[in-house]
């Protein structure tokens, strides 16, 4: 299962891109999401989010 951004707290600092460990989280417009293909669930961008906008699906 793939984690989650949610757009609505995302304020696009781009913590959880520099710590993916698979480059599966990539800027759209002025938010982050990730790309559930690639993602491994590791938790690694929910470890880095500041604002705790990341959770698991």
């Amino acid at each position: 299962m793939a984690r989650k951004i949610d757009a609505n707290a995302c304020v696009g600092c781009g913590a959880c891109s520099g710590n993916c460990p698979l480059e599966a989280i990539a800027p759209q417009e002025d938010k982050y999401v990730i790309d559930a293909a690639k993602c491994s669930d590791c938790g690694a961008c929910e470890d880095a989010c500041p604002i705790s906008a990341i959770s698991a699906e």
